[in-house]
């Protein structure tokens, strides 16, 4: 038997499409955007509601709503809950209820545009992560976040071209100092440390881990800060990736320049949306 939603439900739903297409910066609280987008999402994955794009784009949203919700005062376990009732209240919502195709059907009008958008700027309290999904034939910068040590400019994020795979890069243009010989992502350690550090700094050694470049080149030019003509590009394995984008968006994530002598220069970025960034990447190329 077809199981009906009441008026009520049927506002909600389509407050739900509303809601799930608004920008992070819209009136309703973050914590419900983060349980419409992942209410809608849930519906999507059991029903398959929307195309692939417009899923990725649904994706990226969600995280975003997650790190403004993190941002206002929520914590994982608050949003763990939410996300809980949001796949709950999907899975009792029929597929083939005219109000659910209702909300398919708005979100997919909202998110079609998202598909030919090629750049995006996911904004942070202290610093912003730049994504692009354009297509080039060189390596370029599809997520990248700018920071310093000292006067020399340094870029952290994720570099990849046509028919090159996606790989988290570090470049550094020296100014006036010798070259390193090793470089070091170094973030919290959620194993050992599951909450949060929100101190806008590391968290204490014993809390740290870190995951070491596989390797280095020189960088090419299109990687570049502006202005500079030469420099390092540091590259990481896939871990960590995954390791930063699970820090909250408040937390610091660092690198580490190691040189021959034992020093270490560091540079600090937050990790903000990386992970709202890399889903809109997931959209593809435009």
């Amino acid at each position: 038997m077809r199981i009906g939603l009441s008026p009520r439900g049927t506002r909600r739903l389509i407050a739900a499409a509303v809601a799930a297409v608004l920008p992070t910066t819209a009136l309703a609280a973050p914590q419900e955007r983060y349980y419409e987008r992942s209410f809608v999402l849930a519906a999507n994955e059991r029903c398959g509601l929307f195309q692939p794009q417009v899923s990725a784009a649904l994706n990226a949203a969600a995280w975003q709503a997650r790190g403004a919700a993190l941002r206002a005062g929520a914590d994982d376990r608050e949003l763990a809950e939410t996300a809980r009732r949001a796949r709950a209240r999907a899975a009792a919502t029929p597929c083939d209820s005219g109000e659910l195709k209702t909300v398919g059907g708005r979100v997919e009008t909202a998110f079609s545009g998202w598909s030919r958008t090629a750049r995006m700027t996911f904004p942070g309290e202290r610093s912003d992560w730049i994504a692009n999904r354009a297509v080039y034939s060189r390596p370029t910068w599809r997520l990248v976040q700018d920071s310093t040590v000292g006067v020399s400019p340094i870029r952290l994020g994720v570099v990849g071209g046509l028919d090159r795979p996606d790989v988290v890069t570090a470049v550094a243009a020296w100014h006036g100092r010798p070259r390193p010989t090793g470089a070091r992502i170094v973030l919290r350690d959620a194993s050992v440390a599951p909450r949060p550090w929100l101190a806008r700094a590391l968290p204490p050694q014993a809390q740290r881990r870190a995951v070491w470049a596989s390797s280095v080149a020189a960088a090419e030019s299109e990687l570049l800060p502006s202005g500079r003509d030469a420099g390092q590009a540091w590259r990481f394995p896939a871990v960590a990736a995954e390791a930063i984008g699970r820090l909250d968006p408040r937390e610091a994530v660092a690198v580490e320049f190691v040189f021959r002598d034992g020093s270490v220069a560091r540079s600090i970025f937050e990790a903000g949306d990386f992970a709202a960034g890399r889903a809109f990447l997931a959209m593809g190329p435009v």
